[in-house]
């Protein structure tokens, strides 16, 4: 029987090991942890990729919502519409800016739903913040008309979705400020945790870059009260090797949800994301691999038994779910209904095409 884990965070290191340590032991030899080259280095390479004038950073992907939150003014009293298809990072960063995450339903592609926006919009409204998920960017044209309209603030979590594209353009530049997370599992991922904000404007690119050390600016003078969020100049020296492979994953993941289409097309109990080339004006990385399946709960064990593993994303469950958190939502059915056969399999640059026809195959063994 194969084995294929759904992610191998030991061959994270192992499968590119002399030139991990070498960039480890250049950072380390040199002394150089805190705010140093490497890390200036990595900003400016992220600031090319994702044609933005600025990036900073920081020490996670969800401090990187809640500095962009803080820096574009939004706080007390003020609302922020988001997916409940989340991360708890997205809404959390809302609530500790002092403002209210409003959860809006999620469309057939599980990203933020623009039809569900308007409804939402108060007085209070501030912003939205469509969720970039499973390397996927959200219809921005809609959600900008909208924005625009109402005068409200964009404000992305691109956590998942550093190199997709829409119209050309990059995940996490579509609006005043967007974030990304360089958690080790992620298609650009650290051996730690990580962080950036992007932006084209001078004043978010100030505020942010003094609250992520202490309210410091460039001269070294403290000139507010901020926090300790920097990346670390170790893990900024690791993302700055992988990004010279980070076309390659990319290439891999769509070559993989290429054969999964291939060979599961036509199983009528899977609906799985578009598949690559399909649309014109998508470019998608596939950070995940996303299905919508019936009999979803035996299909995960049955692929279990094959020595496959698969994730349901947020322990199984949507924002509103959670009942600790106390949302009192009643209207998001599609979002209820996608979380009743939403799983991920396999997706990652570790994998190889025969794992991948592996997985297809186990699957349609079970819908046969």
């Amino acid at each position: 029987m194969k084995n294929v884990p759904f992610f191998n965070y030991p061959q994270l290191y192992l499968s590119q090991k002399d030139r991990m340590d070498a960039v480890i032991s250049s950072v380390i030899t040199k002394g150089a942890y805190i705010l140093q080259d490497d890390l200036v280095q990595f900003e400016n390479k992220l600031a090319e990729y994702t044609n933005s004038k600025y990036a900073i950073g920081v020490a996670n992907g969800t401090d990187a919502i809640w500095l962009a939150l803080l820096a574009a003014g939004i706080g007390s009293g003020d609302e922020v519409i988001v997916p409940s298809h989340t991360y708890i990072a997205s809404p959390a960063a809302i609530k500790f800016v002092g403002a209210e995450p409003i959860l809006a339903e999620c469309g057939d592609d599980h990203l933020l739903d623009p039809n569900d926006i308007q409804k939402r919009i108060t007085s209070k409204t501030k912003a939205i913040m469509p969720v970039q998920l499973n390397g996927r960017t959200c219809n921005m044209d809609s959600i900008i008309d909208i924005a625009d309209r109402n005068n409200l603030l964009i404000i992305e979590d691109s956590a998942q979705g550093l190199g997709s594209l829409y119209k050309d353009k990059m995940a996490g530049t579509f609006g005043l400020a967007g974030t990304y997370s360089f958690y080790p599992a992620k298609v650009l991922g650290c051996f730690g945790d990580g962080g950036a904000v992007v932006t084209n404007d001078e004043k978010i690119y100030s505020k942010v870059s003094e609250m992520r050390d202490h309210g410091r600016d460039n001269s070294g003078e403290h000139v507010s009260w901020g926090f300790n969020s920097r990346l670390d100049n170790l893990q900024a020296a690791i993302l700055l090797e992988k990004f010279k492979t980070f076309e390659d994953d990319i290439k891999l993941r769509r070559d993989i949800a290429s054969l999964y289409h291939e060979k599961l097309n036509d199983i009528q109990e899977l609906t799985m994301p578009p598949a690559p080339g399909f649309e014109n004006d998508r470019f998608d990385t596939f950070q995940n691999f996303e299905i919508r399946c019936e009999q979803r709960d035996e299909l995960k064990v049955f692929l279990a038994d094959h020595g496959i593993g698969t994730l349901i994303q947020w322990g199984g469950k949507a924002i509103h779910q959670i009942q600790g958190l106390e949302f009192d939502c009643n209207d998001l059915d599609f979002t209820e209904k996608l979380f009743k056969k939403c799983m991920l399999i396999p997706m990652n640059s570790l994998m190889s095409l025969d794992d991948a026809k592996y997985v297809a195959e186990i699957i349609r063994k079970f819908y046969s």
